[in-house]
């Protein structure tokens, strides 16, 4: 696969649509009952929402689905789901259509892009961090439920919000320069490597549910104070760790989110 090779657009009718939900069911292999249905994204493209696909010739090999949302009198996306097919991962894929998604979202004057994330997910929380710039304020317990996705390891479906503030400094210093603007760390939230094993397996799920409540009290903590994840580190090891500071930026209503 080259990564020259693949396309990144907005999908094109019904049987595009279609296969949205084909590798939804493949990337996550939810239960029928959860999985999205087709009449979802057909709703999102009609409604002010985005339904992007990567194309590699003619095939579809990933997807980014979001939907319009209001807070406080403003219009943001709520970008509710990101597939890559396993063998296109690695390769900025997931990258290049969050950035596609901020160009359409810029061209209609849209200034936020919002996601939900695993906090155990330590690859999707580097590229959500570090690589977009996206930041993190608000952590929701079990949002979805016990979820048939073998993904979830049956453990509660935590989840940790990024706000991508589209037009900030933080995030127009990173894309055009790689480099993030001067933080001073505060504290610190560490996930380690092992946690993927950890939830596969049935005899080890209580070590990866023990980090889940630990995380879990320590960002609930630091948010009530105040802080947000605006950096993440990983090292050697593949072990990863959220890097909490002061928010210093002011938007119109970012106080309210």
């Amino acid at each position: 696969m080259s990564p020259d090779s693949i396309v990144i657009r907005q999908c094109r009718g019904i049987e595009e649509l279609r296969a949205c939900v084909a590798l939804q069911k493949e990337v996550w292999n939810f239960s029928d009952a959860e999985l999205v249905p087709l009449r979802m994204f057909v709703v999102a493209e009609k409604i002010g929402g985005q339904v992007m696909g990567a194309f590699d010739h003619d095939g579809m090999v990933g997807f980014a689905l979001s939907i319009p949302g209001s807070r406080s009198g403003h219009l943001y996306l709520h970008s509710h789901m990101l597939a890559v097919r396993k063998r296109y991962r690695n390769h900025g894929l997931g990258g290049r259509l969050k950035l596609f998604q901020r160009e359409d979202a810029l061209a209609r004057g849209i200034e936020l892009i919002e996601w939900t994330f695993d906090p155990l997910e330590i690859k999707n929380a580097y590229l959500n961090i570090e690589k977009l710039g996206a930041i993190v304020r608000r952590y929701n317990i079990n949002q979805y439920g016990i979820t048939s996705s073998p993904l979830q390891g049956g453990l509660p479906s935590d989840r940790l919000i990024a706000e991508w503030w589209l037009k900030s400094n933080r995030v127009e210093t990173l894309l055009a320069t790689g480099e993030h603007p001067a933080i001073t760390w505060k504290t610190s939230v560490e996930v380690p490597a092992q946690i993927y094993e950890w939830k596969a397996a049935a005899g080890t799920r209580e070590k990866a549910k023990a980090v889940q409540e630990r995380n879990r009290a320590q960002f609930l903590r630091n948010f009530s104070a105040g802080l947000a994840v605006l950096g993440y580190e990983r090292d050697s090891q593949g072990n990863g760790k959220f890097l909490l500071g002061q928010w210093d930026e002011k938007w119109s209503y970012a106080s309210q989110l």
